[in-house]
């Protein structure tokens, strides 16, 4: 089989559609290269790029996708990436973009933890990176606003988006039950005949992208739902995933702190519904009340490398392997062992991602023609909306302001930006890369490096 098809190729061919496999790797390379600001940032990249750009995939298959990856525990972005690579170009292609885009912030995070047990501190690497986060919220403001325009096609979708918002951001409410809800009221609608929810854009036009210009409403054979292969690829990953673990159990004991590692991240692997921030107070509890890992401000610093480089949020628990290793290092040279164990926090947090999208993204495909599920996952989408919403909010509150104020009353639970904490400067640099971006269109590149620019000046001048 080739990599790349003709525009007449049948759908049980390989859906490439002259993309190859170089082309692709170094498309992927550049999503990974760019994916800063967590989740809405890494979102906003993909779409961009994948369906603005290149064209290689319309908005009903790019959302579609997001829809099921948004439901899985995991870093949503990272599992889109591998969704739409393994679509393009079977699992080959998925193990490439899923990889590559973790690869950057795998050795970003090494680089800096490496940095970070050696000197004590990461104050020049934050500094560098001051600006960058300033530019990345503008680019999480466009994800808002560009997949806002596609998703929310009527008021009652607007409604959907808001609600979520609101719920998840000044409730507390658990992402996983606004879904299921948002589920729940697209299918009813669909159901109850309602126009709102009907098309969705994911059942319906195969325009848009190379992909869809190809298949229309067809799967690929590769991505059609086989038992069999469902089975091998579980058989596979779980193997990939478990294998090392019982292994660590076995030679070294329960106590050793590579099993410790192992075990514990491989939990977080398979809880991690919401995204990163869902899951982290957890793992910062976890972290350093109970293991004793790293302290509480070591927690933050490991949050603020995670957020300033490239590559999923959830790269941070990376850092909390290393750590943990570094000074439970036994025989091993300190530097050693927290590498081995800031590369066994990976592995397990991001082998069963792999497992997720090729077992389960086959049987998504098979029902994207069903007008009930269609109806569904439009509902999902407008929540998502509302999601990435409060992903950026929260962003915005921790990149522009030094504290914040708890609120915990009459069933509200979020966290108040207290107003006099704002740092002047962020809150400039963050206008000016809005103003780039929205007013004098801007790329993406050119507005990251400006603000990178401006940020290592303010470090220079001695202003932050």
């Amino acid at each position: 089989m080739t990599d790349t098809v003709a525009t007449n190729t049948p759908a049980s061919a390989s859906p490439g559609h002259g993309v190859s496999l170089g082309e692709a790797f170094r498309v992927w390379l550049r999503v990974a290269l760019l994916s800063f600001g967590g989740p809405a940032g890494q979102i906003a990249v993909m779409h961009r790029i994948l369906v603005d750009e290149k064209k290689w995939i319309s908005d009903a298959r790019f959302l579609h996708a997001l829809n099921y990856c948004m439901l899985l525990p995991g870093p949503e972005a990272q599992q889109l990436a591998t969704y739409v690579g393994w679509l393009m170009h079977k699992t080959r292609g998925g193990l490439m973009a899923g990889g590559l885009f973790i690869l950057p912030g795998v050795i970003s995070i090494m680089a800096l933890s490496t940095i970070y047990a050696a000197y004590g501190n990461v104050g020049f690497v934050a500094a560098l990176f001051f600006g960058l986060k300033a530019a990345v919220l503008a680019i999480v403001i466009e994800a808002v606003v560009r997949v806002g325009k596609r998703a929310l096609k009527n008021n009652l979708m607007i409604a959907l988006a808001a609600v979520s918002f609101v719920a998840i951001f000044f409730f507390g409410v658990p992402f996983p039950v606004i879904i299921l809800l948002a589920g729940v009221i697209g299918f009813v609608g669909v159901k109850l005949g309602r126009s709102e929810f009907a098309g969705g854009g994911h059942g319906g036009g195969a325009s848009g992208g190379v992909i869809d210009s190809l298949l229309g409403n067809e799967v690929p054979e590769h991505a059609r739902p086989s038992l069999k292969r469902a089975l091998t690829s579980a058989a596979i990953w779980l193997a990939l995933w478990l294998i090392p673990v019982a292994l660590l159990l076995i030679y070294l004991g329960q106590g050793n702190v590579f099993s410790q590692i192992a075990v514990f991240f491989s939990k977080m692997a398979m809880v991690t519904f919401g995204g990163a921030y869902a899951v982290l107070a957890y793992v910062a509890q976890q972290a350093v009340e109970h293991y004793r890992w790293v302290q509480p401000g070591e927690m933050l610093d490991g949050l603020g490398m995670a957020e300033t480089t490239p590559g999923p949020l959830i790269m941070v628990l990376q850092f909390v392997g290393f750590m943990a290793a570094f000074r439970d290092a036994g025989s091993l040279p300190p530097m050693l062992a927290g590498t081995l164990g800031g590369l066994l926090a990976t592995w397990v947090t991001f082998t069963p991602c792999f497992l997720w999208i090729f077992v389960g993204a086959p049987f998504i495909e098979a029902v994207r023609g069903n007008k009930a599920l269609a109806g569904a996952l439009s509902a999902i989408t407008a929540a998502v909306v509302g999601v990435i919403l409060n992903l950026s909010v929260w962003f915005a509150i921790h990149t522009l302001f030094a504290r914040t104020l708890p609120v915990r009353a009459f069933g509200l639970s979020f966290d108040a930006p207290v107003l006099t904490s704002v740092n002047p400067w962020a809150l400039a640099l963050s206008v000016a890369a809005a103003l780039a971006i929205f007013r004098f269109k801007a790329g993406m590149l050119q507005t990251l490096a400006a603000c990178s620019a401006a940020g290592i000046a303010l470090y220079l001048a001695g202003v932050i």
